[in-house]
């Protein structure tokens, strides 16, 4: 199956568990790919000490997943996208939503 993650959250648990679960969807043998909006284009900065959001977020990238940033919304918040967190465009997004099976939202 083809999984669209929008994560919009910079809730560290929210977040972590955004991210939990799309490795557990990759190791069903899913193709996954996360879209970062709004508040979500934190979350390479939102660990904390019970919710280690980087290290689920490395696991997914090492495990094939794939991690597109909203480029507006880091502007807005005066950051640029990372190697792990490409800055990316709407058309992203909406080709997401447009190839995957499902969708879901954190």
């Amino acid at each position: 199956m083809k999984l669209g993650v929008c994560i919009y959250s910079n809730d560290s648990e929210s977040v972590w568990n955004a991210f939990r679960f799309s490795n557990f969807a990759l190791k069903k043998g899913d193709e996954v790919k996360v879209f970062l909006l709004g508040k979500g284009v934190e979350c390479e900065s939102i660990d904390s000490e019970k919710f280690k959001v980087t290290e689920q977020l490395k696991d997914f990238i090492d495990g094939g997943g794939k991690v597109l940033a909203c480029g507006g919304c880091l502007k807005m918040r005066q950051q640029a996208g990372s190697e792990t967190c490409p800055l990316s465009t709407m058309e992203d997004l909406y080709r997401i939503i447009q190839d995957s099976d499902r969708t879901v939202s954190f």
